[in-house]
């Protein structure tokens, strides 16, 4: 029998700007953790989806705080509803009050936040590193675009999957994050969750979630592959990035390697390894699959070889109803550009075997990892000896999370801060199909450079 006295309400009032803020404070007496919800647009700390949701939380030792973001006056000026910067103040004033607050002072902080309020949370936890996990549900992140990259907290992006253009706003802030994060597309889900069974996923999730990050304070180190974690760390050029790289990969000379290039940006650099290891190079397509009348929204890849290997994200297929036809013509369409550019990049050349080869798969840096991946699939379909993924840079959750695809990744640089692979680069001009060629056709074995002669 679950005990009255452990759960108890508490109205509270907290002071932010000249103004105090009305909410519903409650802890149980074993609590892991306290998870402040931040509501949406038009929305209060009484909204009964949030309050199911901070219900189910509390069941499970975990403390919530719902209190109204704006005052009502604040809350007519429709300019307010949407600051998100002055929306994530009023949480980081909530969050300074509570740990002011001698009871709750040693407490982990999370925040829950639904629609732009999921947006105000992750401003606020980009300003606070110490909050530990935050959850969004049919939440508007994209309005924290500018600020993803310095979020810390563990996130979770929980969408319903018929609401198509919050699933891309999602994906595409998704992409921003670079703390430990996932996305979650609930099947048959408005933007709403008022669908039979859709809030109580949202309530497995959340729970989840948040009792995995709350009572978990310690976090590891980026592995000892990428020492190189200074921030300020810049390459010339891509072949700069090429030579530094390759310097790390030398152990492999003697193990018979092949080097496979991702055009356009990884052949300049791959050039370089393939030459200080005289190895030959070859390069390796993949092309994004885009869902039906989204075509920037991926739903998989599809990868260069004598039998293409396709890899689809089947969540996303499956939120937004992807029909077989659909998908036939879209891969379709994508090998017929696989086969134009191994035309125009290969010409009558044969890809090189890779079968029982050390095969070492080379990009200019990673972001996301989608595409990459997909080609790394691809590859071991080809029965290679051994996959080596070298970059030059990329975020740290990023390249852990590609370790499972590969026998060992060697990259250079795991930036802190992560803004996108061309920051790193003092030039990182956009690569024509004609310097691609021109790499190419000087890494061919004919011409082998009077260093590999010697």
């Amino acid at each position: 029998m679950e005990d009255q006295h452990s759960i108890e309400d508490q109205q509270v009032r907290i002071p932010s700007d000249a103004i105090l803020l009305e909410g519903t404070l409650t802890v149980p007496a074993d609590a892991i953790g306290i998870v402040l919800f931040a509501h949406g647009s038009g929305s209060s700390r009484l909204s009964p989806r949030n309050t199911y949701v901070a219900k189910a939380l509390q069941k499970a030792r975990i403390g919530t705080l719902l209190f109204d973001l704006l005052t009502d006056d604040e809350a007519a000026d429709r300019e307010n509803v949407f600051d998100i910067d002055f929306l994530g103040h009023r949480l980081v004033d909530a969050t300074r009050w509570l740990r002011s607050r001698t009871s709750y002072a040693k407490h982990s902080i999370g925040y829950f936040g639904a629609s732009t309020g999921a947006a105000a949370a992750l401003v606020a936890a980009a300003r606070d590193p110490s909050i530990k996990a935050v959850v969004s549900r049919g939440g508007r992140p994209d309005l924290a675009m500018k600020v993803l990259h310095r979020v810390k907290a563990s996130t979770l992006l929980i969408v319903g999957g018929d609401d198509s253009p919050v699933i891309e706003m999602n994906q595409e802030a998704f992409e921003q994050l670079r703390c430990e994060k996932a996305m979650k597309i609930v099947p048959g889900a408005t933007h709403l969750f008022e669908e039979p069974g859709t809030l109580e996923e949202v309530v497995r999730l959340a729970r989840n979630w948040f009792a995995k990050h709350l009572q978990n304070d310690t976090a590891e180190e980026s592995s000892a592959d990428c020492p190189y974690d200074d921030e300020d760390i810049v390459f010339d050029d891509r072949v700069d990035a090429g030579r530094k790289l390759a310097a790390r990969l030398l152990k492999y000379k003697d193990q018979n390697p092949v080097v496979l290039g991702v055009p356009r940006g990884g052949i300049p650099v791959a050039f370089e390894v393939a030459r200080a290891l005289n190895a030959p190079l070859d390069v390796i397509i993949v092309r994004k699959l885009g869902a039906p009348g989204q075509s920037e929204l991926g739903i998989g890849a599809v990868v260069d070889g004598d039998h293409p290997e396709t890899i689809l994200n089947r969540e996303v297929v499956s939120a937004l109803r992807v029909s077989r036809d659909y998908l036939e013509r879209e891969i379709h369409n994508q090998l017929k550009e696989i086969h134009r550019r191994n035309q125009v990049y290969r010409g009558a050349r044969a890809r090189i075997d890779l079968k029982d080869r050390t095969v070492i798969v080379v990009d200019d840096g990673i972001a996301t990892g989608g595409s990459i991946r997909a080609a790394l699939r691809g590859i071991r379909q080809r029965a290679p000896k051994k996959v080596v993924l070298g970059v030059p840079v990329g975020p740290a959750d990023t390249i852990e999370s590609l370790r499972d695809d590969v026998d060992e990744v060697v990259c250079l640089c795991t930036p802190p801060m992560f803004f996108g692979v061309g920051e790193f680069y003092r030039d990182f001009h956009q690569l024509t199909d004609a310097e691609v060629i021109r790499l190419l056709e000087l890494a061919r074995p004919e011409q082998p450079s009077a260093d590999a002669r010697h």
